[in-house]
């Protein structure tokens, strides 16, 4: 995220881009679109290509390259523009397709660096080029496009996964003495895995015992798909109804589901209650504060997290009544009314989707982020990264992947947020590998699927059919499950006391039994990243 004086070298030393350093000149390269194209130096003697007399957004400079069939391929450069800021996205042209493969807000004065991207859904000739609907000239440099297998690209994954999500533990029996005790059988019953995996619910919920039982079998954590959000709590002014979403709450503290609120407020004009559309600056102001209060005192301390404004990176509803720093002073608020330890997320769509969304990109949302945390208690302590995930086929997983690298560096958690794939022949192996991928990456916390279920349908994608039998999705999402949840298994201490186990994180019931024992001994083990991994059992 850092803007810096001078490029690093290419990664993977520019994969299959020639003279990706411009340490020969312009060699390879050629000018995009009819625009100029010149050699730049810096006083300490770096090479770049300047991309000039550009009238047009693609007029820059491209190099044609060679797409492997079925081939992830990782992109970066590092960007400048000769004046302001300015966002420029980089593309693969390919013979009957326009890919865009990540974008980044290059600055003057500093080198910036564009991490994507693509897919290559068939082999042949392409052309990789930079855009940008600014005039400015574009500086380019260290630029590197590496090829993946799919295979190379899943063991890396598996290993990430490995690293982020299980941990190798040493359970030790002792007896009252300290006395290690050799020959105890040890067993080992999850209690609730440690990766947070939930679901969108509706109201249906709570009318349908064969909905609740679906649901509660599978899922920890929920979002209201509507219930909670203002243009169903208060339909007209001053008339407040919580009880579907009080009903709700109830039905998840019974049976151990942890909520996420969702949402506070909502930027986009068009999702506001129809009441409050037209309202002057100072009715307005008085309904927003007590949408505020009301909604956020009511549930303080029984949420994991608060959506506080949904969707400002594409949407300013309350930025255009009250002022830029509306979503601030938001989030301050929410803070001050819930001081317990829920989370305060943005929550925004395109992130991770579409690299070609220049109002998503994860540098407008880290710059977003830093304005909101600015004026923040305690400076952004509490706040979390929410990306909704709302994916068309097919899904581009290498920008997926360098999204949240980028994103990771702001250093709070991660949670796709509302996730789902557009209907097609692919759905549920685009849903897999965006599981896998969100599961794999350490930087991500938890994952809601957007599949609350009616009977009219679900807004995207389904996971049953109406009489809760699986569809193809499901079958994925319950593999998984079953995938990252440890089965029960046992074994016998050695001389030492010690038995070993490889365990995905999350909350077990040991149990030790010993010939010398007349009874069993149970004790609840959390299993953490950062966490020890030493267990003693006393007996």
């Amino acid at each position: 995220m850092q803007c810096l004086p001078e490029p690093p070298e290419p990664q993977y030393g520019g994969g299959i881009v020639r003279n990706a350093d411009f340490s020969a000149g312009l060699h390879g390269w050629s000018a995009f679109g009819y625009g100029g194209l010149a050699e730049g130096a810096s006083p300490t003697g770096n090479r770049y290509a300047v991309a000039t007399n550009r009238t047009r957004p693609y007029q820059s400079v491209s190099q044609k390259v060679l797409l492997q069939n079925d081939t992830h391929y990782t992109l970066s450069a590092w960007l400048q523009v000769s004046g302001g800021v300015a966002d420029v996205r980089v593309v693969v042209k390919t013979g009957g397709d326009f890919i865009h493969a990540g974008g980044v807000v290059a600055k003057a004065g500093c080198w910036s660096m564009l991490k994507g991207g693509l897919t290559a859904v068939s082999g042949g000739s392409a052309e990789l080029y930079f855009e940008s609907n600014a005039t400015a000239d574009i500086w380019v440099d260290s630029v590197s496009l590496k090829p993946f297998s799919k295979e190379e690209w899943s063991t890396h994954r598996a290993t990430s996964a490995g690293t982020a999500r299980r941990k190798t533990v040493r359970l030790q029996a002792t007896d009252s003495a300290g006395n290690p005790l050799q020959g105890a059988t040890v067993s080992l019953e999850t209690i609730r895995n440690g990766f947070p995996l939930g679901a969108a619910m509706s109201r249906e919920i709570l009318t349908n015992p064969a909905y609740q039982t679906w649901f509660t079998s599978r899922f920890t954590v929920a979002t209201f798909e509507n219930e909670m959000k203002w243009y169903s709590t208060e339909p007209a002014p001053g008339r407040e109804d919580y009880s579907v979403p009080d009903a709700m709450m109830e039905f998840a503290k019974q049976n151990g589901i942890a909520v996420r609120g969702h949402n506070v407020f909502w930027d986009d004009p068009n999702q506001q209650p129809r009441w409050v559309q037209g309202l002057p600056y100072q009715q307005l102001l008085a309904a927003a504060s007590r949408r505020i209060r009301s909604v956020v005192a009511r549930y303080a301390g029984q949420l994991i997290a608060w959506d506080v404004v949904n969707e400002n990176l594409h949407f300013s509803f309350f930025e255009r009544r009250f002022g830029w720093d509306a979503s601030t002073a938001f989030y301050a608020a929410a803070r001050l009314l819930d001081s317990g330890s829920a989370l305060m997320f943005m929550n925004e769509y395109n992130t991770l989707e579409q690299p070609g969304d220049m109002a998503a990109l994860p540098g407008r949302y880290m710059q977003r982020l830093k304005q909101i945390t600015s004026g923040y208690p305690e400076n952004g302590a509490g706040m979390a990264i929410g990306l909704e995930g709302h994916f068309t086929a097919p899904v581009n997983i290498p920008y997926m992947r360098a999204a949240l690298d980028t994103l990771a560096q702001a250093g709070i958690p991660v949670w796709l947020t509302e996730v789902d794939v557009a209907g097609g022949p692919s759905q549920a192996y685009y849903l897999e590998e965006v599981l896998r991928e969100a599961y794999a990456h350490p930087a991500v916390q938890g994952v809601i699927l957007w599949t609350a279920w009616r009977p009219q349908g679900c807004y995207v994608m389904c996971l049953t059919d109406n009489d809760f039998n699986n569809l193809p999705q499901g079958d994925v999402v319950d593999q998984l499950i079953t995938e990252w949840t440890t089965a029960p298994r046992a074994g016998t201490t050695d001389e030492q006391g010690f038995f070993q186990a490889e365990l995905a994180h999350g909350e077990y019931k040991v149990t030790v039994t010993h010939p010398s024992l007349n009874a069993s001994v149970s004790q609840s083990v959390k299993v953490e990243l950062g966490s020890g991994s030493h267990y003693f059992i006393h007996v």
